[in-house]
């Protein structure tokens, strides 16, 4: 068997469940409770400091 067949016969089988197990990983990463803040915070960055930045340390999450 050539290099090609055996790379493909592997891609075919065990990549596909690899990027799929890294698929629900990375959507359980994002989706867990803890991380709430963070994307509240990421979500409210273009409406924050309209009139002018904020002083150094002084952020504010809502």
């Amino acid at each position: 068997m050539e290099n090609y067949s055996i790379l493909r016969e592997l891609a075919d089988s065990w990549g596909l469940l690899v990027l799929f197990t890294f698929f629900v990983g990375m959507v359980a990463w994002v989706l867990r409770p803890s991380s709430r803040a963070a994307h509240r915070d990421c979500a409210a960055i273009p409406l924050r400091h309209d009139d002018r930045p904020a002083a150094p340390g002084r952020e504010v999450v809502k």
